[in-house]
């Protein structure tokens, strides 16, 4: 693995079991790697694979019924999905921390702000309790958090949402970890406090080299943020490309439906382009390419059969037909 790459995904395939005579693929075949210092932008409809992909990556998929069944995601020369319990404890949080979509979900309701940064802190960190408690006041501080003496005394339920995700960023940066994976961190806020958000991840991506999974369906802010994007369907990337590539040329319908349906200010246009049909029940996916149904441009190949993932350049791929010739070209 080349010393750049930060964690390197391969073939990761996460099932849950329905019943037992029913298991689905919640993420089937995915790979794709993270760089130090680059922000990679996940994106598509709810539902198409993006969290449990990063669930997936952190161990927190493993139960009764669900579980990793194929793939390895290497990271400093581990396979991660080979760790045991005690291990992945001590990398979540040190090594790979995460910003949870609902933060208000993801802190604990009965617990001082305080207490719960003091506990990740104890994890991490042989500190005194007062050290600690010093140390979550100068963490708050750092992510602008205003009066951070009086915030970190309040419980989640009196504070904001947007306090709270930057409690929880707090809490993700504390070890300054190598990897951070934010999974729709400005989800639900308004749009200055997003700013003040993503500018914090910037700085964080900036001041630490940090490499940063960014999971998201706002196109606006892939294209502020990221770098390199991948697009994810039914549980499989449909296409990946730098973020340059998929806003001017992207190459897959389902990318270019999902950049026509974003509202542009001036356009005149009174009725958005969307994309007909849902996203297809896991347990109903239809044969051939998962995106047929909803596809302008299928044929009945399409429906019969499932296209790869076509390397058209050295940086873009996408798994449609239209370009299964163009890939043979390229690996000629």
């Amino acid at each position: 693995m080349s010393t750049d790459i930060l964690l390197d995904v391969k073939n990761l395939t996460t099932e849950f079991m329905i019943s037992p005579n029913l298991t689905l693929k919640a993420v089937d075949n995915v790979s794709f790697t993270v760089k130090k210092g680059e922000i990679l932008g996940i994106v598509g409809e709810s539902g198409c694979g993006k969290t449990v992909t990063s669930l997936s990556i952190l161990g927190l998929v493993k139960s009764e019924t669900s579980h990793v069944s194929a793939g390895t995601v290497q990271m400093k020369g581990r396979n991660l999905l080979n760790c045991s319990s005690e291990e992945l404890r001590a990398i979540r949080g040190r090594e790979i921390s995460i910003i949870f979509q609902e933060p208000m979900m993801a802190l604990n309701p009965v617990l001082r702000i305080e207490t719960q940064l003091l506990e990740s802190l104890q994890l991490q960190r042989k500190i005194s309790k007062k050290e600690g408690k010093e140390l979550a006041i100068e963490m708050l501080n750092n992510v602008g958090i205003p009066n951070p003496e009086i915030v970190a005394l309040n419980y989640p339920h009196q504070l904001s949402g947007g306090i709270c995700q930057r409690v929880m960023i707090a809490m993700a940066m504390s070890s300054n970890p190598d990897l951070l994976i934010a999974d729709e961190p400005t989800t639900s806020l308004d749009v200055t406090i997003q700013a003040q958000i993503l500018s914090l991840m910037q700085n964080i991506q900036n001041n630490n080299n940090t490499g940063i999974i960014l999971i998201t369906h706002d196109l606006g802010i892939v294209a502020q943020m990221c770098s390199r994007v991948l697009v994810m369907y039914a549980g499989k990337i449909l296409e990946e490309a730098p973020v340059m590539e998929i806003f001017e040329e992207p190459k897959h319908p389902y990318t270019r439906g999902l950049l026509a349906s974003v509202p542009k200010l001036g356009s005149g246009i009174t009725s958005l382009p969307y994309i007909p049909g849902n996203v297809p029940d896991l347990s109903m996916l239809p044969q051939g390419c998962k995106f047929s149904p909803r596809c302008p441009n299928a044929r009945e190949q399409c429906q019969m059969e499932e296209p790869d993932l076509y390397e058209l350049n050295p940086v873009q791929k996408a798994r449609c037909f239209q370009y299964k010739n163009l890939n043979i070209e390229n690996n000629k």
